[in-house]
């Protein structure tokens, strides 16, 4: 035993320092959020000036940004949920063609895939304006993760055979759907709906090429502070965003280890 923990000490000391190698970036910028001076460091004193600063100027896309990543976590619920049992039912060529496709947003660059929205939509000026033209593109790049993800929880051979048993006692698609294999790949769910989450509060590249100025994200309000600011407004804003989404990720993953705890037993 003591042989076994000495041997993972080594392991436990490399560990320790690849968490402080990726984390102290953020700590230097949360800490120049906090400083009236950047340049001149802890002795200029803390101030919270430039957290106020920052709400002031974009503290509306506070709001936008948690709005839009649950309405593509709702979205890819109603539609990324279905089309994952559709994908792991049928056995033909044109349903694994669909399936590569729809990968195909993740390996494309969010540039590329934004300009596509455009030149498909953009003559449309009221959705072009809209939000709703934001979500779809977030949509588009999330919408792989949660079938990949779902899907391969509808393929269990056990979740076939629940399937069948309840097609023989009677069951129609909806019973059967709703009532027996939703719950049953309901931790897959969760665990999907936390990765498009995730993904959509934090996407930049696709939002910033299809955002207008009256609909901005989190992170493109970070990149223009970033750009346009001084660096400690900048560093605010990473504080404010780090402040906004991680006790948002971290109700929905206790909320995934408490079902998957739930369906253990």
């Amino acid at each position: 035993m003591r042989t076994a923990q000495q041997a993972s000490l080594p392991l436990l000391a490399f560990t320790a320092l690849v968490a402080m190698f990726m984390l102290a970036p953020i700590a230097l910028s949360v800490a120049a959020g906090l400083v009236n001076n950047y340049s001149t460091g802890l002795a200029s004193g803390f101030t919270t000036r430039w957290l106020m600063e920052v709400w002031e100027l974009y503290g509306d896309t506070v709001g936008w940004s948690l709005g839009l990543a649950l309405l593509c976590v709702l979205g890819n619920l109603v539609l990324g949920v279905p089309c994952a049992y559709a994908l792991a039912r049928s056995r033909s060529r044109a349903a694994r063609l669909f399936e590569e496709l729809l990968t195909l947003p993740v390996a494309v660059p969010g540039l590329a895939s934004a300009l596509a929205l455009i030149l498909a939509y953009g003559q449309l000026s009221g959705f072009r304006r809209s939000f709703a033209f934001i979500l779809v593109g977030h949509m588009v790049f999330t919408l792989p993760f949660m079938v990949r993800t779902v899907g391969a929880a509808f393929q269990r051979q056990e979740l076939r055979a629940l399937e069948e048993a309840a097609r023989s006692l009677g069951a129609s698609f909806a019973q059967r759907f709703l009532g027996v294999l939703v719950p049953a790949v309901l931790p897959a769910i969760v665990a999907g709906s936390l990765m498009v989450f995730t993904l959509s509060a934090g996407e930049f590249n696709l939002t910033w090429m299809l955002h207008t100025p009256l609909t901005r994200t989190l992170p493109v309000g970070l990149a223009d502070s970033y750009a346009s600011m001084r660096i400690e407004i900048g560093s605010a804003y990473t504080l404010i965003f780090l402040a906004v989404i991680l006790p948002v990720l971290w109700g929905l993953q206790a909320l995934a280890t408490l079902i998957e705890k739930h369906h253990a037993t």
